[in-house]
């Protein structure tokens, strides 16, 4: 992906981990799913978060997440992941854990005609999200290549 602001640089897949562990921060923050934070702030915006992510990451991640929240308007919910079934999840991962395995679905699934945006956009509105984000299960542990194989098949 070309990144918006210098077109002579590109989008690397450490700034798509930078702002899949974002979102996933800021999800978890205001207790919804991933997918109303990235269609809150569209393809265009994620386009210049992605080609920011290389200054942003040096920022505090939780003055990044507060910014965010702060520009998309975005409002607290009751979608809570990290309420789990102690006896089915003894720890739930982290937002970075959990920012490798979006980063690296998305880079699997990536098709020719679109760039990290419309990537990030396609994955986090699938169905398949509710399943890797239900912590009780074990999807998300899962090897990057059978979660993609399971993201074509519409499911695990």
């Amino acid at each position: 992906m070309t990144n918006v602001f210098f077109p002579d640089d590109k989008v690397s897949a450490n700034d798509l981990y930078f702002v899949c562990y974002m979102i996933e921060r800021i999800a978890r923050q205001l207790k919804q799913p991933n997918k109303y934070v990235v269609n809150a702030m569209g393809h265009d915006e994620l386009a210049k978060k992605l080609s920011l992510a290389d200054v942003l990451h040096s920022e505090n991640p939780l003055a990044v997440v507060a910014d965010w929240i702060d520009e998309y308007q975005l409002e607290p919910g009751n979608y809570d992941v990290e309420a789990v079934n102690p006896k089915l999840c003894s720890s739930i991962p982290t937002p970075t854990q959990m920012g490798k395995v979006y980063k690296r679905l998305i880079l699997n699934t990536l098709q020719n005609d679109e760039d990290f945006a419309d990537g990030i956009l396609r994955v986090y509105n699938n169905p398949i999200c509710e399943t890797i984000d239900n912590y009780n299960s074990s999807a998300y542990y899962e090897p990057s290549p059978y979660i993609a194989r399971s993201y074509y098949a519409g499911g695990f």
